[in-house]
């Protein structure tokens, strides 16, 4: 049999962590070494893998069922290699070190089973109803997959120029920089989307680190909800806006 299909066979490295191709993650499994991955993003393996289902620690169930943030989560095992997609997003692999990472859940592909996550509360500048967001915190060494709709821009920050972007676009940035919520309005006009420009909320970064925006303002397909309510009217996606700082984590 022949086929210009047969070009995309298994891609042999030596990385642990690698990708097939831009929209496909390779792990190879060593025995000792799990991984976390999103529920149902496994598309094929080879060898002695496991698939279990992660538990939820009781601070993380209840940081769940309060802010709607969290991971479903598997646990990869075993001696092989198993590869994970999701819906056809762009996969990057990202190294976490002390600097960590600020992400929305709905943008975590896997991670390394060694890192930390938790859910930290972001407040609204304006303090509106609705307008607060919540993310997750991932601290630790390891390497986690952010998914992405597209090919994504990376910005870096430093303390002579700061980056602006837009709230629904946002995908992750370094944790240690300082973030508030603007969105080039007064306060009497918050409630409405800046002028007749289509444009509402927007982050503004300060510090050393970086941002990773997506060429879309939706969360990727299994979640690409507008929002409801009033986080809607002015653009602040399915859980609201990214908003002024990050706040204490929930315990």
């Amino acid at each position: 049999m022949q086929s210009p299909l047969f070009a995309h066979n298994d891609q042999q490295t030596q990385e642990r962590w690698s990708l097939q191709n831009k929209q496909m993650l390779r792990v190879a499994l060593e025995g000792h070494d799990d991984i976390l991955a999103r529920k149902g993003t496994m598309v094929a393996y080879q060898g002695l893998v496991e698939f279990d289902a992660e538990f939820q620690s009781n601070s993380q169930s209840g940081a769940r069922a309060r802010t709607g943030e969290g991971l479903d989560l598997m646990r990869c095992h075993g001696q092989g290699t198993v590869f994970l997609a999701n819906l056809a997003q762009h996969i990057h692999v990202v190294d976490v070190d002390h600097e960590g990472l600020t992400v929305d859940s709905s943008y975590v592909l896997a991670m390394d089973s060694g890192l930390h996550h938790e859910v930290i509360a972001v407040d609204s500048l304006y303090g509106i109803s609705g307008s607060g967001k919540y993310q997750l915190n991932i601290t630790g060494s390891g390497r986690v997959a952010l998914m992405t709709s597209g090919a994504p821009l990376m910005l870096q920050v430093t303390p002579d120029k700061y980056v602006n972007c837009d709230a629904d676009a946002i995908v992750a940035w370094s944790t240690g920089l300082r973030v508030q919520m603007q969105a080039q309005t007064h306060s009497s006009g918050v409630w409405r989307r800046r002028g007749s420009t289509g444009e509402g909320w927007e982050l503004s970064f300060m510090g050393s680190g970086f941002a990773l925006v997506q060429p879309s303002e939706l969360l990727p397909p299994q979640g690409a909800q507008i929002g409801s309510g009033l986080a809607a009217q002015y653009g602040m996606g399915q859980q609201g806006a990214r908003a002024q700082n990050q706040g204490n984590a929930w315990s």
